[in-house]
Protein backbone atom coordinates (compact mmCIF):
# COMPACT_ATOMS: atom_id res chain seq x y z
CA UNK A 1 0.00 0.00 0.00
CA UNK A 2 1.43 3.35 -1.00
CA UNK A 3 1.35 6.00 1.69
CA UNK A 4 0.69 9.57 0.70
CA UNK A 5 1.38 12.30 3.20
CA UNK A 6 0.50 15.77 2.02
CA UNK A 7 3.21 18.15 3.18
CA UNK A 8 1.26 21.22 2.01
CA UNK A 9 -1.72 20.05 4.11
CA UNK A 10 0.58 19.44 7.09
CA UNK A 11 1.96 23.00 6.76
CA UNK A 12 -1.59 24.37 6.49
CA UNK A 13 -2.59 22.56 9.68
CA UNK A 14 0.47 23.99 11.45
CA UNK A 15 -0.77 27.47 10.58
CA UNK A 16 -4.42 26.85 11.48
CA UNK A 17 -4.08 24.98 14.76
CA UNK A 18 -3.31 26.49 18.17
CA UNK A 19 0.32 26.78 19.28
CA UNK A 20 -0.04 23.82 21.66
CA UNK A 21 -1.01 21.46 18.80
CA UNK A 22 1.96 19.91 17.06
CA UNK A 23 1.83 18.22 13.68
CA UNK A 24 4.47 15.73 12.66
CA UNK A 25 5.30 13.78 9.53
CA UNK A 26 3.97 10.28 10.14
CA UNK A 27 6.73 7.70 10.35
CA UNK A 28 7.29 4.87 12.79
CA UNK A 29 10.41 6.61 14.11
CA UNK A 30 8.59 9.91 14.76
CA UNK A 31 5.60 8.17 16.33
CA UNK A 32 7.75 6.07 18.70
CA UNK A 33 9.73 9.17 19.69
CA UNK A 34 6.59 11.12 20.62
CA UNK A 35 4.52 8.44 22.39
CA UNK A 36 6.23 8.72 25.81
CA UNK A 37 5.45 12.46 25.96
CA UNK A 38 1.85 12.72 24.71
CA UNK A 39 -1.43 12.89 26.60
CA UNK A 40 -3.65 12.23 23.57
CA UNK A 41 -3.20 10.88 20.05
CA UNK A 42 -5.85 11.54 17.40
CA UNK A 43 -5.48 9.05 14.57
CA UNK A 44 -7.13 10.29 11.39
CA UNK A 45 -5.68 8.20 8.59
CA UNK A 46 -7.60 7.78 5.34
CA UNK A 47 -6.59 5.50 2.50
CA UNK A 48 -9.45 5.79 -0.03
CA UNK A 49 -10.99 2.40 -0.77
CA UNK A 50 -8.68 0.54 1.59
CA UNK A 51 -8.21 -0.31 5.26
CA UNK A 52 -6.10 2.07 7.27
CA UNK A 53 -2.61 0.99 8.31
CA UNK A 54 -1.91 0.46 12.01
CA UNK A 55 0.31 3.39 13.02
CA UNK A 56 0.43 2.37 16.67
CA UNK A 57 0.89 -1.30 17.50
CA UNK A 58 -0.08 -3.11 20.70
CA UNK A 59 3.61 -3.29 21.62
CA UNK A 60 3.89 0.52 21.29
CA UNK A 61 1.27 1.02 24.02
CA UNK A 62 4.06 0.25 26.52
CA UNK A 63 5.79 3.48 25.45
CA UNK A 64 2.86 5.59 26.72
CA UNK A 65 1.98 6.68 30.23
CA UNK A 66 -1.11 4.99 31.73
CA UNK A 67 -4.16 7.14 31.08
CA UNK A 68 -2.96 8.36 27.68
CA UNK A 69 -5.92 8.65 25.30
CA UNK A 70 -6.06 7.24 21.77
CA UNK A 71 -8.87 8.66 19.60
CA UNK A 72 -9.29 6.58 16.45
CA UNK A 73 -11.17 8.70 13.93
CA UNK A 74 -10.25 6.11 11.28
CA UNK A 75 -12.23 3.32 12.96
CA UNK A 76 -14.78 3.27 10.13
CA UNK A 77 -11.98 2.12 7.81
CA UNK A 78 -10.62 -0.48 10.22
CA UNK A 79 -8.79 1.76 12.66
CA UNK A 80 -5.25 3.09 12.70
CA UNK A 81 -4.30 1.60 16.07
CA UNK A 82 -3.78 -2.15 16.28
CA UNK A 83 -5.77 -2.30 19.53
CA UNK A 84 -8.78 -0.38 18.17
CA UNK A 85 -12.25 -1.83 17.87
CA UNK A 86 -15.48 0.10 17.21
CA UNK A 87 -17.32 1.58 20.16
CA UNK A 88 -20.62 3.45 20.45
CA UNK A 89 -21.77 6.70 22.02
CA UNK A 90 -23.46 4.70 24.78
CA UNK A 91 -20.19 2.91 25.61
CA UNK A 92 -17.48 5.02 23.96
CA UNK A 93 -14.25 4.03 25.71
CA UNK A 94 -12.31 1.00 26.84
CA UNK A 95 -8.89 0.58 28.41
CA UNK A 96 -6.20 -1.71 27.10
CA UNK A 97 -2.80 -1.93 28.80
CA UNK A 98 -3.64 1.26 30.74
CA UNK A 99 -4.35 3.25 27.57
CA UNK A 100 -7.81 4.77 27.07
CA UNK A 101 -9.28 4.07 23.61
CA UNK A 102 -12.08 6.13 22.06
CA UNK A 103 -13.15 4.49 18.80
CA UNK A 104 -16.71 5.62 18.16
CA UNK A 105 -17.79 4.73 14.65
CA UNK A 106 -19.59 7.29 12.49
CA UNK A 107 -18.51 10.30 14.52
CA UNK A 108 -20.44 12.70 12.21
CA UNK A 109 -23.63 10.95 13.36
CA UNK A 110 -23.35 12.89 16.63
CA UNK A 111 -24.15 16.08 14.73
CA UNK A 112 -26.40 14.88 11.89
CA UNK A 113 -27.66 18.27 10.71
CA UNK A 114 -24.23 19.87 10.69
CA UNK A 115 -22.52 16.88 9.08
CA UNK A 116 -25.26 16.63 6.42
CA UNK A 117 -24.83 20.32 5.56
CA UNK A 118 -21.05 19.93 5.36
CA UNK A 119 -21.34 16.85 3.15
CA UNK A 120 -23.90 18.55 0.94
CA UNK A 121 -21.70 21.62 0.55
CA UNK A 122 -18.77 19.43 -0.45
CA UNK A 123 -20.66 17.17 -2.89
CA UNK A 124 -23.61 19.10 -4.34
CA UNK A 125 -21.71 20.18 -7.47
CA UNK A 126 -21.02 16.53 -8.27
CA UNK A 127 -24.67 15.57 -7.83
CA UNK A 128 -25.75 18.44 -10.09
CA UNK A 129 -23.22 17.43 -12.77
CA UNK A 130 -24.43 13.83 -12.64
CA UNK A 131 -28.07 14.92 -12.89
CA UNK A 132 -27.43 17.40 -15.71
CA UNK A 133 -25.00 15.34 -17.82
CA UNK A 134 -25.43 11.70 -16.84
CA UNK A 135 -22.61 9.78 -15.15
CA UNK A 136 -20.55 9.05 -18.27
CA UNK A 137 -20.32 12.63 -19.55
CA UNK A 138 -19.91 14.05 -16.05
CA UNK A 139 -16.95 11.71 -15.47
CA UNK A 140 -15.40 12.60 -18.82
CA UNK A 141 -15.70 16.28 -17.95
CA UNK A 142 -14.36 15.98 -14.39
CA UNK A 143 -11.52 13.56 -13.68
CA UNK A 144 -12.03 13.95 -9.92
CA UNK A 145 -15.57 12.61 -10.30
CA UNK A 146 -14.30 9.71 -12.42
CA UNK A 147 -11.85 8.81 -9.64
CA UNK A 148 -14.85 8.12 -7.40
CA UNK A 149 -16.11 5.26 -9.55
CA UNK A 150 -15.67 1.84 -7.97
CA UNK A 151 -17.59 -0.47 -10.31
CA UNK A 152 -18.61 0.10 -13.93
CA UNK A 153 -20.68 -2.46 -15.82
CA UNK A 154 -19.88 -5.08 -13.18
CA UNK A 155 -16.11 -4.52 -13.31
CA UNK A 156 -14.09 -3.11 -10.41
CA UNK A 157 -12.46 0.12 -11.59
CA UNK A 158 -10.91 1.22 -8.29
CA UNK A 159 -7.63 -0.59 -7.70
CA UNK A 160 -7.66 -0.46 -3.90
CA UNK A 161 -11.15 -1.99 -3.79
CA UNK A 162 -10.12 -4.73 -6.24
CA UNK A 163 -7.04 -5.49 -4.11
CA UNK A 164 -8.95 -5.57 -0.80
CA UNK A 165 -11.53 -8.02 -2.16
CA UNK A 166 -9.16 -10.03 -4.36
CA UNK A 167 -11.04 -9.14 -7.52
CA UNK A 168 -9.67 -8.34 -10.97
CA UNK A 169 -8.99 -4.66 -11.55
CA UNK A 170 -10.15 -3.07 -14.79
CA UNK A 171 -8.73 0.32 -15.65
CA UNK A 172 -11.38 2.83 -16.58
CA UNK A 173 -10.81 3.94 -20.17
Amino acid sequence: MATLISLPRLRQLDIETPANVHTLYSSEHNIRKQLPTVDIVVGSVLVPGDKTPHLITKEMLKLMEPGTVLVDVAIDQGGCFETSHPTTYSDPVYIEDGIVHYCVANIPGAVPSTSTMALTNATLRYAVALADKGWQQACRDDSSLAKGLNIVEGKVTFKAVADVFGLPYHQLC
